[in-house]
């Protein structure tokens, strides 16, 4: 494979613009970690959100480096990876992040970013540049992940309904105050855990490519790893406030009791994802986990027209974000 010919100018601000990538992702799906345990009253915003940060860090020594080898060997051919791809992708990938924050809309940062690395590919390769099968894992978790969601979050919630039958409600909501906060710590590590990854695997792309690092190695560097778990953390601890009120009381109105069967069917389903390298929407997961606890409940007690907006939302993500990534690729190839 011969390497790219790029300066370590611009290689560093490919890194510092991926990092920022990284740092907006926490900051945008923060919502999906703490929307719940925030909207049922457990915890203030401060405190979550702290708490958030630190489990999406703890998530370096709990998950592998799986879904980053997935973003960086199997998504585009490595033989047309360049400086001007990768800028494409993280600056539509950003644009769209920010487009979606300030709508308040909960889009997935993964598929904005999997949806430049596509469009800026596309550019310049055409689609005989494109990894069918990795791709593919991923369209089908599109679907798959909410479904997953959806079904571990209702199953939960009428395992609890039918273990607490004869407790009052006051005793329902003292227990689940505390075991919720058992639940978004496991889901922000989930969180942190999967979504950490795919900015790895961009940068990791990018050392391989220039030759700073093999296509042989199995990991990428520590202080790929490092850097990319601390972005994203600070990124949480920041916040994505407009995305939190949607996720948390638009969809459904929760209780401590919903708000731990969501988190735990969430936490799940995205710590089996990264197990397995398959790099899931955090956003899709929690959404269909909520929506599973509601209608569990009753179908009514989903605010439906909202669910559908969100859906809407995840449909244009990919296309939205590889159309913006081919136009900054184009940008990049004139100015870098």
């Amino acid at each position: 494979m011969e390497h790219i010919q790029i300066s370590i100018y611009v290689l560093g601000m490919l890194i510092a613009l991926a990092l920022l990538f990284d740092f907006m992702n926490g900051f945008h799906d923060a919502a999906n970690a703490i929307a719940t345990v925030v909207s049922t009253g457990v915890l203030k915003p401060q405190t979550a959100v702290a708490m958030a940060a630190v489990f999406n860090f703890i998530a370096i020594g709990v998950v592998g480096v799986h879904v980053a080898a997935t973003l960086s060997k199997g998504t585009i051919d490595p033989k047309v990876v360049d400086q001007y791809i990768i800028f494409g992708a993280l600056v539509g990938a950003i644009i769209w992040n920010l487009i979606t924050w300030y709508y308040g809309i909960p889009s997935s940062s993964s598929h904005a970013l999997i949806g430049g690395l596509v469009g800026a590919a596309v550019a310049k390769s055409g689609t005989g540049a494109l990894i069918g099968s990795g791709l593919l894992k991923t369209v089908i978790f599109i679907v798959v992940a909410p479904l997953l969601g959806f079904a571990l979050g209702s199953i939960i919630m009428l395992i609890v309904a039918w273990v607490f039958v004869k407790s009052t409600p006051r005793k329902v909501d003292t227990w689940f105050r505390r075991l919720q906060l058992l639940s978004a710590a496991a889901y922000s590590l989930g969180h942190g855990g999967n979504d950490a990854q795919k900015t790895m695997g961009i940068i990791w792309m990018l050392l391989i490519a220039s030759g700073y690092s093999s296509a042989a190695e199995t990991t990428p560097p520590s202080w790929v790893i490092i850097s990319c778990y601390a972005a994203i953390s600070f990124g949480t601890l920041f916040g994505g406030w407009r995305i939190v009120k949607t996720m948390g009381q638009k969809i459904t109105k929760l209780k401590p009791v919903g708000g731990f069967c969501a988190e735990t069917g969430g936490a799940i389903t995205l710590i089996v994802s990264s197990y397995f390298g398959i790099p899931v929407s955090t956003t899709h997961t929690i959404t269909g986990a909520i929506v599973g606890v509601g209608s569990a409940q009753k179908m009514s007690a989903v605010r439906w027209g909202v669910a559908g907006n969100i859906v809407w939302a995840w449909i244009f993500t990919i296309p939205a974000s590889a159309f913006m990534a081919a136009v900054a690729w184009w940008v990049g190839t004139h100015i870098m």
